[in-house]
């Protein structure tokens, strides 16, 4: 009886190392792993460049925006300067 289990255990294991992928399919996973990372890389790059345009973008418009203030300021100290001759 112990052989015939021993046989049928055998069998049973060699049935299901069998049932794994081929080659062929074992390659055509590793081809479209390697698209999809490929895929993944792009659209990061892709978002990395953005995000680097926004930051450009928006130092842009804080100088602008400190460009403005510091005008704004000379004006008002111009002002001041005038008003204190005036009198």
């Amino acid at each position: 009886m112990k052989k015939l289990l021993t046989m049928l255990m055998v069998a049973g294991i060699f049935s299901l190392v069998a049932c794994g992928p081929s080659e062929e399919e074992k390659a055509a996973a590793e081809a479209e792993a390697a698209a999809m990372v490929e895929e993944m890389m792009g659209s990061m790059e892709e978002a990395i460049e953005e995000v680097a345009t926004e930051e450009v973008a928006t130092e842009e418009v804080v100088e602008e925006e400190a460009t403005e203030e510091e005008a704004t300021e000379e004006e008002a100290t111009e002002e001041e300067a005038h008003e204190d001759h005036a009198h």
